[in-house]
């Protein structure tokens, strides 16, 4: 049986990922990186380190969940995003070990991005019209980009101006005492609060500003003014508020009607259903779709995908 080995090593997550040539999921195995408890994230060459020590373990074991599988192709992202200036040094771990890999197998090699796979992932089961152009919000701890998808080409239409989206959740998170990432914990804190929308929105054009929810979060945890529960709700609330602004703005100005919301801070159930009711509520002229939670934050599946992609066109050829 055929198959195409898809690697990822992004800020926070070792992963593999094999799928047949034609988009079949045989395996996926991915694995957090550690760091230190009251720590706010890693430096590069400490994810690098922990990337080179995890791969062997992480291939090895979609290997032996598929254990009739010939590798016909290998992928991974080398890059954050698909852009020339786009470079971070975690992504050599995994570039390297698939150019070794493939070189060893006589097979082809495929480099694609970060964001190129978190969307192709997302796309699974989400219930996009393929066929149509989309938005593509991609809400992590690294980036916070709204992206218009027209057959695949993405094109980068607003995003963050300061702080991410994940940074926000983890930051406020690890001033709490939560370990990091923090998203989990902070969610499950947040369903036992209340949101007033106490947190303003600043949106400019299809952009927004984060830094100033960090900025009130602190304050409120420094001054004992609200409980640790309604400051979870708060910030999951303001996120939910902000990404629908920006997808109003950006329905204006492309008419897309179908966005599809990646990346790890996308996975949080609480935040899905805040959208949905405010959606409803507000009328959005765009269908929200949401990616399976396992295929949401970082993992190879996408990766893996993009390369099945690239092999059947070079078959076809």
């Amino acid at each position: 049986m055929r198959a195409v080995l898809g690697i990822d090593t992004s800020c926070y997550t070792t992963s593999a990922a094999l799928v047949t040539p034609e988009g079949e999921l045989l395996a996926s195995c991915r694995r957090l990186l550690t760091v230190e408890e009251g720590e706010r994230g890693l430096q590069q060459s400490q994810g690098l380190f922990q990337h080179v020590r995890n791969l062997p373990q992480m291939i090895a074991g979609v290997m032996e969940a598929a254990p009739e599988a010939e590798i016909c192709a290998v992928c991974a992202s080398t890059r954050p995003r698909p852009a020339e200036e786009s470079y971070m040094p975690v992504f050599r771990a995994g570039e390297s070990q698939a150019r070794a890999a493939a070189a060893l197998l006589r097979a082809p090699f495929y480099p694609v991005s970060h964001q190129e796979g978190h969307i192709r992932a997302a796309l699974v089961d989400s219930g996009i019209d393929e066929a149509q152009p989309f938005l593509a919000l991609h809400l992590s701890g690294g980036t916070t980009e709204l992206l218009l998808d027209r057959d695949g080409e993405l094109t980068l239409l607003g995003g963050s101006l300061d702080l991410h989206a994940g940074q926000l959740v983890d930051r406020t998170g690890v001033r709490m005492g939560l370990g990091f990432p923090a998203g989990p914990a902070l969610e499950r804190l947040a369903r036992q609060g209340t949101a007033q929308g106490r947190i303003g929105v600043s949106i400019k054009g299809m952009s927004c500003n984060l830094a100033g929810a960090e900025n009130k979060t602190a304050r409120w945890l420094e001054q004992g003014e609200l409980t640790r529960e309604d400051i979870a709700c708060e910030v999951f609330d303001f996120l939910g508020r902000t990404i629908l602004r920006m997808i109003e703005a950006a329905c204006a100005e492309t008419c897309c009607r179908q966005a599809l919301l990646a990346g790890g801070v996308a996975s949080s159930g609480l935040l899905k259903d805040m959208m949905l009711r405010r959606a409803r509520k507000r009328g959005l002229p765009c269908r929200l779709c949401f990616a399976r939670p396992e295929l949401s934050g970082d993992n190879a599946v996408g990766v893996a995908l993009l390369g099945a992609r690239a092999y059947q066109r070079k078959q076809t050829d």
